[in-house]
């Protein structure tokens, strides 16, 4: 299986570079995975695809302001610092443009020294362990300096750096949206309890390696960058009710989808556990728990395409994709949304 089989032409146009003032009006194209049949409709519609007894998951990590623009001490030159994920106390792993200049020792101000940032280690593929100094409390000051960070794709930051998390956003801790749960209000969340379906909230901190190219041809080469995840008694609970009963599983976003088929055991059941994740999804794959997936339109030849694929098959994801082009839909985190049943 070749990357190059997940490419598909976009026109720079169509990638969405704001989001819509009303989250729940995007559009939502619906495919179903058994035939490939597409239909068109507004997000909030979703809401007449959902049944009693069906169990929604939801990812509750929030995104933090994660990236840092700062001087070298000593020389001056700009840095920018962007948060992976946090080691201990104050030991992030990071990712640091231009990496170069910053070897073991080498030291970055934030802030005109509000935040001062120590490089102790060289990691893989040129991340560094970055130590911060700081008086008061962490959060705060990340609060103060730091900036939403935005996909490579969009080109201008947020007027309102809240539209950059879903409404359910509980848990800091991630470098990029779960993007499918953007198009929720509360209210449309209170609708679908109401009409009887379970919301089972699961965390995963996302992590900039979901969205890192495959860089190899062959797809099972590629390797997946670790984030970590949570699933406690009452998300096992509701999900496990669904799935003995006659309800379904349905996931919001590929990230609420690893969580639970990285936690699932072998009978298709969840414990409450948490840990770290590298699971690939990609054609071929037998999913464990889940049954339908709301998600995002995704970068060609990217791992969340593959995803998608698994679920629905390529040629019906790649007849999909084709077809919102066609119809014009908005594309990637700030876009449209697709409903897999």
């Amino acid at each position: 299986m070749k990357t190059s089989d997940f490419y598909y032409d976009l026109p720079e146009e169509l990638i969405a570079q704001d989001p819509l003032e009303d989250r729940s009006s995007s559009r939502l194209l619906i495919l179903d995975k058994e035939t490939g049949k597409t239909e068109h409709h507004i997000f909030k519609e979703i809401i007449d695809y959902l049944n009693p007894g069906d169990c929604l998951v939801i990812n509750d990590t929030k995104v933090i302001p994660a990236r840092l623009i700062g001087e070298k001490i000593g020389t001056g030159a700009k840095i920018e610092v962007l948060l992976l994920k946090r080691k201990e106390k104050d030991v992030w792993e990071t990712l640091v443009k231009p990496g170069k200049k910053m070897k073991v020792g080498a030291q970055v101000s934030f802030g005109n020294g509000l935040l001062i940032g120590e490089v102790i280690e060289v990691v893989e593929e040129g991340n560094r362990l970055i130590k911060f100094h700081y008086e008061g409390i962490f959060e705060e000051v990340l609060d103060q300096l730091g900036e939403m960070p935005l996909p490579p794709y969009i080109t201008h930051q947020l007027q309102d750096r809240n539209r950059y998390n879903t409404v359910y956003a509980k848990n800091e801790g991630s470098a990029a949206a779960p993007t499918a749960g953007l198009h929720f209000t509360a209210e449309l969340l209170d609708a679908i309890q109401e009409k009887g379906v379970d919301i089972a909230r699961v965390t995963l901190h996302v992590g900039l390696g979901t969205f890192r190219p495959v860089k190899v041809e062959d797809v099972t080469e590629h390797h997946m960058h670790s984030e970590f995840y949570q699933v406690d008694e009452e998300a096992a609970e509701k999900i496990n009710r669904a799935k003995d009963g006659a309800g379904r599983v349905i996931c919001v976003g590929t990230t609420s989808c690893r969580t639970i088929e990285s936690a699932a055991d072998e009978t298709g059941h969840l414990k409450p556990c948490s840990g770290w994740t590298e699971i690939f999804i990609y054609p071929g794959y037998k999913f464990k728990m889940l049954d339908c997936l709301i998600t995002n339109f995704h970068l060609p030849e990217s791992t969340l395409i593959m995803l998608v694929s698994a679920l629905a098959g390529k040629e019906h994801v790649m007849a999909a994709y084709e077809e919102a082009v066609k119809e014009r839909y908005r594309f990637f985190s700030f876009g449209d949304a697709m409903f897999i049943k």
